[in-house]
């Protein structure tokens, strides 16, 4: 048998080799070589295999085979093979989640699996196949003691299954005994045996049934619902809720306790209506007590006219008229002031403290010229009050920003000490005190709005509707010039603090945002870049800033570095510059001129320029404050009278009369036409501006 399958081998590997020699003898035009060995190897030990591999055979080729030469076919060609995978990916990205970043993986698999088949092959004299042989005479044995028991039971049974059974075992015994092989090895017992049984059970029978309703009835509905349908519908649900929750928690009471109460609330609403009635009267008597107080001021507010100015060119001074001050702002500054639009004896005080350590409570106080001795309103804010501003058309509209970066709104017209709305969502407000707040035009739907600038480089534009804030973040005050380098070496951007806002009179588009770091961007809301240009004059805070009310291209800046600077917005470079010798805290175009302006400093002076009369000194300079170390921190001029109001960081506000020579357009404006009137001071800036443009030409 052994000799059988080697001969099989054998005459199998001749098959395969044996055509390649035929091909190599065909090319050397002989006859097929022979083996010089006798043996195995050679030709005649297959006799009937000779002829058919001597007969001449003839050579097939291709038809577009190219022909070459002998050196061509001896020529060696090289070819490399490499172990890349071409289809492997290349540049593959992973996620590390312990850099936080995309990194590149280095070692890519190149193996490629063509054919795989799991085998059942064990090696020989291991450890597999002596656990093997040990499971297999286990078996064995347990066979032994097992089979005649259940021989001798089925014998009882079933004596005809008996015999068949055993004859099975029988045959399958001999077939896993371990028996040696024709190669001398030992084969193992097959554990795949197994017996196949089936049984068959009864299946439940299915059942069915239906029922059959009449549909419900239908009815289309639709409806369109808007936000204030959805919050009036809540608002109705919520005080009905609070309504039954009063009657659940309400004890009985009696008849007479109802009559009492009903007149106690009777006798409660009479007084209210009482006071009233009394109290516009009240206030009248006390406007006329504090005028028969105040005569004298009062008659220098309407009548007096310095008689100096007449033997001065063109110099002028200013007259001390009230003082206002209340007992609650005696140790915060004056933040900011505004005048109203609609009543001008009518002003709003702002009051904080500039010291971040030491932050108290602010105040807001409403002053009128006609009751200098105390204000008409009061309201007290949990933080200092920074910027204030009245709503142009809406006059009783009063927006409030904060120090700690929130926004208020209040109503004037209400009684009640709290605003009307406020930003209390720590992911809408702004982070940092809120410099400057001013109102802009409303939107198509009529719904108000106002800007904020603050200090943690945000400008954003807020919308009131139905009494609530929305913003719209406009301008983040990014300096792309300077950044720094974080611990990992990533670069990060920096953020300017803004500190003031002034918005276009004609075209509000384009408004103006200066920085801490003494930069002027004017921006707008149209385009999308963020600032369209970038005014560099000032050396450290820009303070305030403001537009002509005449001239649309100028406008006027202050900063903490003594300078004041005037501006075409046209230009980069400013065309008029002043050093006041001193920190200038606030800055404002006069109301009646294109040319007139006023500046205040923090050793307590103020200053009036004229340029149409000097362009270098200014027309009067005089000291408000007599006290030391006393800063001067806002100015404001009175739309419509001849008034100068000055606020310092003790929290006193002083106001202070023009003399003729400071204000000789004041009286023009009662008697030309303001369309004329503003024609020809614009003329007159637009003069100023060339004839300043023409000697910076000629310096150069």
């Amino acid at each position: 048998m052994v000799l059988i399958i080697q001969y099989a081998v054998k005459l199998v590997i001749y098959r395969v080799l044996r055509p390649s020699q035929t091909r190599e003898s065909t090319k050397h035009s002989g006859p097929p070589k022979t083996s010089t060995v006798k043996g195995e190897d050679d030709e005649s030990y297959f006799p009937e295999w000779n002829e058919e591999w001597t007969d001449n055979k003839t050579i097939l080729k291709p038809v577009g085979q190219v022909p070459l030469s002998e050196e061509e076919l001896k020529q060696e060609v090289t070819r490399i093979l490499k172990t890349d995978n071409p289809q492997a990916p290349q540049y593959v990205v992973r996620f590390s989640f312990r850099e936080q970043n995309y990194m590149p993986v280095l070692s890519i698999p190149q193996l490629i699996i063509h054919y795989e088949k799991r085998g059942n092959l064990i090696p020989k004299k291991g450890i597999q196949e002596s656990t093997q042989c040990f499971e297999g005479k286990q078996q064995e044995t347990l066979e032994s003691f097992v089979e005649p028991i259940v021989e001798a039971e089925e014998h009882e049974c079933h004596d005809e299954n008996i015999e068949e059974e055993t004859a099975l075992q029988e045959a399958v015994f001999q077939t896993s005994v371990v028996e040696e092989d024709v190669f001398g090895e030992t084969r193992l017992k097959n554990k795949f045996n197994f017996y196949e049984r089936a049984a068959q059970t009864y299946n439940n029978p299915y059942r069915e049934r239906g029922f059959q309703t009449q549909p419900p009835p239908q009815i289309t509905f639709s409806a369109s619902v808007t936000q204030w349908d959805i919050y009036d519908s809540y608002q109705t649900d919520f005080v009905k809720q609070e309504k039954a929750k009063e009657k659940k928690s309400g004890t009985p009471v009696s008849k007479k306790d109802e009559e009492k109460v009903k007149k106690e609330s009777l006798n409660i609403d009479i007084q209210v209506n009482e006071l009233n009635k009394v109290e516009r009267v009240s206030k009248i008597v006390k406007r006329m007590v504090s005028q028969n107080t105040y005569d004298e001021i009062t008659q220098d507010f309407k009548y007096w006219e310095d008689p100096s100015d007449e033997f001065k060119d063109f110099e002028g001074m200013l007259l001390p008229l009230w003082y206002f001050s209340v007992v609650q702002t005696k140790k915060l500054s004056v933040t900011s002031l505004s005048w109203n639009p609609r009543y001008p004896d009518l002003f709003v005080v702002g009051h904080g403290s500039y010291d971040y350590l030491q932050q108290t409570q602010g105040e807001i106080c409403l002053y009128s010229l006609k009751s200098p001795s105390h204000p008409e309103r009061i309201y007290e804010t949990d933080t200092g009050v920074y910027s204030v501003d009245f709503h142009p058309q809406r006059p009783h509209f009063l927006v409030v920003g904060m120090c700690d970066g929130s926004i208020s709104i209040f109503n004037l017209k209400e009684k009640k000490n709290k605003p009307v709305c406020m930003t209390t969502d720590f992911m809408i407000k702004h982070t940092d005190p809120v410099w400057e707040v001013k109102w802009i035009n409303d939107d198509l739907d009529g719904n108000m709005n106002f800007c904020s600038v603050a200090a943690d480089g945000r400008a954003i534009k807020w919308t009131v509707i139905k009494m609530e804030l929305i913003p719209t973040e406009i301008v983040l005050l990014k300096d792309k010039n300077h950044t720094l380098e974080g611990p990992d070496g990533t670069k990060l951007e920096i953020v300017n603090c803004g500190t003031a806002i002034a918005f276009h009179r004609e075209n509000p588009t384009i408004f103006l945002v200066g920085v801490e770091e003494g930069v002027i961007y004017k921006c707008s809301s149209i385009y999308s870049s963020p600032f369209l240009a970038a005014y560099k004059a000032h050396y450290q805070s820009i303070y305030s800033m403001e537009w002509n009310y005449y001239h649309s291209r100028v406008f006027i800046s202050c900063s903490a570095d003594w300078m004041v600077c005037i501006w075409d917005h046209t230009c980069i470079a400013p065309v008029f510059t002043f050093d006041l010798h001193a920190e200038v805290g606030d800055i404002a175009w006069a109301p009646y001129s294109s040319t007139v302006f006023a500046a205040i400093t923090a050793n307590g002076k103020v200053h009036i320029y004229d340029l149409s009369v000097n362009k270098h000194l200014p027309i009067c300079q005089q000291t408000v404050e007599q006290k030391k170390k006393t800063k001067l921190t806002k100015v404001a001029f009175n739309p419509s009278y001849p008034i100068l109001c000055i606020g310092d960081e003790r929290g006193h506000i002083v106001s202070l009369k023009l003399s003729p020579n400071l204000r000789k357009n004041l009286k023009d404006i009662k008697n030309v036409d303001l369309v004329k009137f503003k024609e020809v001071e614009g003329e007159k800036m637009e003069k100023i501006l060339e004839l300043a443009r023409d000697s910076v030409i000629k310096e150069n």
